[in-house]
C-alpha cells in the first residue's frame, strides 16, 4: 500500500485581510486584466474592457464591461460583507441605465432570499440577459499566499432561457460541444455555455474584434467561420478592415486559397468581416460532426493568421 503523503490545512482568509476597502482596494483589483479574467472563467464568459465608477444618474456602478464578441453590456455590483436589499435595488438601478445584458452582483455571503430574487429575475427576462450572483472567497494553503476565488450562486439556466423554441435547441445542441471543445481541448475561451442563437462569438483579445462562427441565410443553410470588426465607430472598423485587406493575398495563403472568401468592408451595419463559407445547414444533422470540426479547425487558424496581424496594429496604435 502506498503511504500518503503529508497533506496541507486549507484555510479561508478574511477579505478585509486583502482588501481594507471595496471601492478603495478590490474595486480597482477587479478590474486588472488577470483578476477580470479569474471573474470571467468563473462566469463562463469573455468579460473586456473595464472600466471604473460609471455614472448612473446621481449614481455610480462600480464596474462596466462588456462581453467580447457578442458586445452586450455588464454591469458588476460589488459588496462586501452579507448581500442586501440595498445593493439589489442599486443592482437592478445600474442595470436599467445601461441597458445591461449581464448583470453581476459580488458579495461576501448570499442569503437564500436574494439567491431566489437573482433565479426569478433569471427565469422572467428575455433569453439574452442575465443575472449572477458571485460569492469572493480567498484562501491559503499552509501559510500561503492567499489565492481569491469566485463562486457563482445564482445563474441563469441557459439551455432553458436559449432554448425555448426548437430552432434554438438545435442550435443549442450543435454549438455546445463545438464551445466544449474550444475551451477544454484548445483553451480558445473560457466561455461554459453555447447561447442558442445562430452564431457564437469568441474574443480576438481586442476591444471591438471577435472570431465567430454561424450558420446563415437562407434559413441557415449555409455556415461560416470569421473574424468580425466591430469597434463602435464605422470609421474605426473600415480602417482596421482596410489594413488586413492590404495583407489579403497573405492571409488567403496561410488560410488556404481553395476556401470560398468573402470580405465585407460594409455590412448591413457599421462592422465590417472577413469570413469564408460553405454549404450546409443546421438541418442537415447527419452532417452536424464534419461541420462542427470544420469550424474548429478555421477558428484555430483564424486566430493563427489573424493573432500576430493584430497584435501588430495594436502596436501601431491602430488598434
Amino acid at each position: 500500500m502506498t503511504a500518503i503523503k503529508e497533506l496541507g490545512k486549507i484555510e479561508k482568509v478574511a477579505i478585509r485581510d486583502i482588501w481594507p476597502s471595496e471601492p478603495e482596494n478590490f474595486t480597482p483589483w477587479l478590474i486588472e486584466n488577470e483578476s477580470m479574467a479569474l471573474l470571467s472563467e468563473a462566469l463562463g464568459l469573455d468579460l473586456e474592457n473595464p472600466q471604473r465608477e460609471a455614472p448612473v444618474g446621481r449614481f455610480s456602478l462600480d464596474v462596466r464591461a462588456r462581453e467580447a464578441g457578442t458586445r452586450r453590456p455588464v454591469v458588476i455590483e460589488n459588496q462586501f460583507g452579507q448581500a442586501d436589499h440595498k445593493h439589489l435595488g442599486q443592482l437592478l438601478t445600474y442595470a436599467a441605465g445601461y441597458d445591461a445584458k449581464v448583470v453581476v452582483w459580488i458579495a461576501e455571503r448570499f442569503h437564500d432570499e436574494h439567491r431566489a430574487a437573482l433565479d426569478l429575475l433569471n427565469s422572467r427576462t428575455e433569453t439574452d440577459t442575465q443575472f449572477f450572483g458571485v460569492r469572493i472567497e480567498a484562501w491559503k494553503i499552509d501559510g500561503s499566499r492567499p489565492a481569491p476565488r469566485f463562486d457563482v450562486v445564482a445563474a441563469p439556466n441557459s439551455w432553458t432561457k436559449n432554448a425555448s423554441t426548437l430552432r434554438g435547441k438545435q442550435y443549442m445542441g450543435f454549438f455546445q460541444p463545438l464551445v466544449d471543445t474550444l475551451r477544454d481541448d484548445h483553451k480558445f475561451t473560457t466561455r461554459t455555455n453555447a447561447t442558442g442563437s445562430s452564431a457564437e462569438s469568441f474574443s480576438a483579445s481586442h476591444s471591438g474584434l471577435s472570431y465567430k462562427s454561424s450558420f446563415i441565410a437562407p434559413r441557415g443553410s449555409r455556415h461560416r467561420v470569421e473574424l468580425f470588426i466591430e469597434r463602435g465607430d464605422k470609421a474605426l472598423n473600415e480602417e482596421t478592415f482596410d489594413k488586413l485587406h492590404e495583407q489579403k493575398q497573405d492571409i488567403k495563403s496561410a488560410l488556404g486559397e481553395s476556401h470560398n472568401w468573402d470580405w465585407q468592408r460594409e455590412t448591413e451595419g457599421r462592422a465590417c468581416r472577413i469570413s469564408i463559407v460553405r454549404e450546409g445547414g443546421i438541418d442537415d444533422e447527419d452532417k452536424h460532426d464534419e461541420i462542427r470540426k470544420w469550424m474548429v479547425d478555421n477558428l484555430l487558424k483564424f486566430k493563427q493568421v489573424f493573432g500576430p496581424r493584430l497584435a501588430e496594429l495594436a502596436e501601431q496604435g491602430i488598434l
